[in-house]
């Protein structure tokens, strides 16, 4: 009934959320295709962690590339023959643009925006994770990314606080929000199943999903 509902699933959330495993996981459920933004790709994000004011626009404009091909080639595939799970919906750019460039850099960045902003296909659903910013801190710090240790706890409170916003306003798709701080959807198979039982249960256009301990 899933696959019925949903051919194209979209997984966000800050840093340290959890997207890319949980997209990873309902791919390999749905035996779908995948969508992943590869950060390790962008040349200039490590630099940018060390010095953001000198390589926020360059570390930006990579990303818009990058993710914006992504979708424009997603676009001219047939969506109605395969499911396809992604971790990203370029809409987000604009958050992180917002939140590392300063004005002046910012408006140049969203004149690029209009021109490269391709033909997007619309989500049939968006799973948008949370979690505390202490629990974003140590799961970016658990997974020994050697420039992600240079992320402060500020930026990352920032950008929570950023996609918090960005997602209060959102109504571009159905909209699953959870709560990710007592759930482990990669280790946990009663929690992933409980996500999917939440997925098929959906009837309106924004709920939540919070498991209390």
């Amino acid at each position: 009934m899933i696959l019925n509902r949903y051919r194209y699933v979209v997984v966000e959330g800050p840093i340290g959320a959890g997207k890319t495993s949980l997209a990873k996981c309902l791919a390999d459920r749905f035996r779908a295709e995948t969508l992943l933004e590869n950060a390790d790709e962008n040349p200039f994000l490590p630099k940018f962690y060390h010095d953001a004011q000198r390589y926020a626009l360059s570390t930006q404009l990579f990303f818009l590339f990058q993710r914006s091909n992504m979708v424009r080639d997603m676009a001219q595939m047939d969506m109605f023959n395969q499911v396809t799970v992604s971790d990203f919906i370029l809409d987000k750019d604009l958050l992180f643009a917002r939140l590392n460039l300063n004005d002046d850099e910012f408006q140049l960045y969203q004149q690029i925006y209009s021109h490269l902003q391709p033909q997007t296909v619309k989500p049939d659903l968006v799973i948008y994770l949370q979690a505390p910013v202490s629990v974003l801190v140590e799961r970016v710090r658990r997974r020994g990314v050697q420039y992600e240790r240079q992320i402060s706890e500020t930026y990352l409170s920032d950008l929570a606080e950023s996609y918090s916003r960005f997602f209060y306003q959102y109504e571009s798709s159905p909209l699953l929000i959870v709560n990710s701080e007592n759930l482990n959807f990669v280790e946990d198979k009663q929690d992933f199943e409980l996500l999917l039982t939440r997925m098929g249960e959906m009837r309106g256009q924004r709920e939540f999903f919070n498991r209390a301990v």
